[in-house]
């Protein structure tokens, strides 16, 4: 209620009241000051409009990926349409044949990779069980069952 006739008159009329408030006893100039601020009264602090200030960013940030999104997908979806080994031509022959030498060496390379890393967990898989295999011998094989406490075979 007197918030509100206090903004009919507007922002003097609040600066009046927070310097007579310091006047009169400096505890209640600092609490209508921070009201002041904390408010948005003043607009310098809005909370209002850091909102939408933050929110007006991310939007700017998503329609920036939402666009670097969409390019990336249009270069996938040329590579596998089939209209060259990488994409559309970019005019310059000699940068065309460059960079198709340069991808199918990366996808070589990636290939040679993609088999040593099959080699070296097939070279650990084989490791473990003949870990397995001497400490089995070492220890013996062991018993295919236990019967337990009561010594009952299971019917089956």
């Amino acid at each position: 209620m007197f918030a509100a006739r206090m903004d009919e008159f507007g922002k003097p009329a609040w600066i009046a009241m927070l310097v007579v408030s310091f006047i009169l006893w400096w505890p209640l100039g600092l609490i209508c000051l921070g009201y002041l601020f904390g408010s948005g009264r003043m607009g310098c602090w809005a909370h209002a409009d850091s909102g939408d200030r933050w929110q007006r960013h991310l939007d700017r940030m998503q329609r920036k990926m939402d666009r670097v999104q969409a390019a990336a997908n249009r270069v996938w979806s040329s590579r596998s349409s089939g209209s060259g080994p990488s994409g559309p031509s970019s005019g310059n022959r000699a940068f065309d044949e460059y960079r198709d030498e340069t991808l199918r060496r990366l996808e070589e390379e990636q290939r040679e990779f993609m088999e040593f890393l099959q080699r070296l967990r097939h070279a650990k898989d084989k490791a473990e069980f003949d870990q397995f295999m001497a400490d089995r011998h070492r220890h013996g094989p062991a018993t295919p069952y236990d019967p337990g406490p009561s010594g009952a075979q299971p019917a089956g």
